[in-house]
């Protein structure tokens, strides 16, 4: 038996969301019909990533997140601590996203990231470095930084007539839904629609067991 895929999401009040997520987690399982593959959440959802692993006797966490911050360092590291159970990598940043945004992006003057927001510097680097992937400005839906909102406006200040915005977000919830009261003239889909990133959730979870196998040898 192959460890469980626990695939771990953050969690939202949003049906659209939650139905979004569940969508992603049961098309890894059709895709991997030998898999044993749970959903857990490290926040407003349960089953809580500490009752799921306590459940199972081995599995590889796969972090339905797009960046590491607190929810990897604290919320999941603390549900594993002294199980020997690994974590991958998070879904992003990855060129599966850089190429569903642009694909997605109609023509516009400017481009504007917009991700969750974060205190953490590693977790605000890696947003940077997206955003100049897709050449973006980068704004944040909460926390401290340049608000999504105020992005565009002066955007528009500085003479651009059609503004998009980059939706960082894997599903759709409260951050979601402000992005399109932002006054851009578009927003992409949230990124858990892309039917590329079930299969980046499987490559996560095969690089931990061949890491794990490799380690054991």
């Amino acid at each position: 038996m192959k460890p469980t895929l626990l695939a771990v999401a953050h969690g939202t009040r949003s049906a659209d969301g939650r139905r979004q997520i569940r969508d992603l987690v049961a098309t890894v399982a059709r895709r991997r019909p030998d898999l044993d593959v749970r959903l857990a959440y490290v926040d407003v959802q349960r089953p809580h990533v500490e009752e799921v692993v306590a459940g199972v006797r081995d599995a590889v966490v796969v972090p339905l997140l797009l960046s590491a911050g607190y929810h990897v360092r604290v919320d999941i590291a603390d549900a594993v601590a002294g199980t020997g159970i690994p974590v991958t990598a998070t879904l992003g940043p990855d060129d599966v996203f850089v190429e569903s945004l642009t694909r997605r992006l109609p023509a516009a003057d400017a481009v504007v990231l917009a991700a969750a927001g974060s205190s953490d510097p590693a977790w605000r680097q890696s947003i940077h470095e997206m955003a100049a992937k897709i050449q973006a400005h980068v704004a944040y839906a909460s926390g401290s930084g340049p608000k999504v909102a105020d992005v565009v406006a002066d955007l528009r200040r500085r003479g651009a007539r059609r503004v998009a915005v980059a939706a960082y977000l894997l599903a759709d919830g409260l951050f979601y839904r402000t992005l399109h009261r932002a006054g851009a003239d578009s927003v992409t889909p949230p990124l858990c629609l892309e039917p590329a990133v079930a299969g980046l959730v499987l490559r996560r979870y095969e690089s931990a067991i061949l890491t794990t196998a490799d380690r054991r040898l």
